[in-house]
């Protein structure tokens, strides 16, 4: 039922190198995600525009296939080489994804009959911690890219959200760091101290 695709495609230039083959806490980065999210995916796969890189992870790789379309062209390749019919979008730098808070999206989605299932905090919407309905969504992403369109959100208004709110969110993730990206090595190493505090693996 549902398929985990982790985004790879990011220029990293704040990091220096790749951010999902930076090490962390041991092992590449995008790694320690998928591991976190393995449990919940019935398929697991990754879109990247440098798939040699990523051969040791063992699951389907998938390039853009509208390239230079920056986030908005990685969640239609997600959702176009995915084979399961929904599928929880994430980054791969994002440390501390939470894989319950996708399940909960997941069931929310199913029994809500929506589209999106998706937090909404302050700050706005988390799209890259998201589970979305491949056979509504994957249209209304292609129409908004032939307008021209570029943000990740420009076509939300066409289809039915589900919203996690703030106080939904902090039971699975009571830190709220599941939303956390880490794009310099400062950032890194500041999650790898709390990943250990945490006991993470």
């Amino acid at each position: 039922m549902l398929t985990v695709a982790i985004q790879a495609g990011g220029e990293s230039r704040r990091m220096g190198q790749d951010k999902g083959l930076v090490s962390f806490l041991g092992k590449p980065l995008i790694l320690h995600v998928m591991r976190r999210l393995e449990p919940i995916a019935d398929e697991v796969i990754v879109t990247t525009n440098r798939p040699q890189d990523y051969q040791f992870l063992g699951v389907p790789l998938y390039p853009d296939l509208v390239p230079g379309r920056g986030a908005l062209g990685g969640l239609f390749t997600a959702l176009s080489a995915a084979q399961q019919p929904l599928v929880a979008v994430v980054a791969c730098d994002m440390p501390f994804v939470c894989a319950d808070l996708l399940a909960a999206q997941r069931d929310a989605l199913r029994d809500q009959q929506a589209d999106i299932a998706i937090p909404r905090l302050e700050g706005g919407l988390e799209p890259f911690h998201a589970v979305y309905r491949r056979e509504t969504c994957l249209p209304h992403i292609q129409t908004a890219m032939q307008a021209d369109k570029w943000r990740v959100d420009a076509w939300f208004s066409r289809v039915k959200l589900c919203f996690f709110s703030k106080d939904q969110v902090l039971t699975y993730a009571p830190d709220l760091l599941c939303f956390s990206n880490v794009n310099t090595p400062d950032e890194l190493a500041t999650a790898e101290q709390i990943a250990r505090q945490r006991g993470d693996e």
